[in-house]
């Protein structure tokens, strides 16, 4: 099970990478309220990119790194 969600948050992370910098809106001069678009959507990214990196540190951390015997060090009890 741990290895199944050490590939999902891997995918996670890889598609927020992906996401960060908006290709799409290269050479677009659109505005939105006085601001152009591409800052708009890297505004919002930064917000699911916070929400994402909450959501880890609660349920996560460690994962990959970290072994689930219970063990100091790798000595044994």
């Amino acid at each position: 099970m741990r290895r199944l969600e050490l590939v999902g948050w891997t995918a996670v992370a890889i598609v927020l990478s992906g996401l960060a910098i908006p290709w799409f809106l290269w050479g677009t001069a659109t505005t939105v309220v006085g601001v152009p678009l591409w800052l708009w959507w890297h505004v919002g990214w930064m917000l699911l990119a916070a929400v994402v990196f909450h959501y880890f540190a609660r349920r996560a951390w460690g994962i990959g790194i970290e072994t689930d015997g219970g063990t100091v060090g790798g000595e044994s009890p």
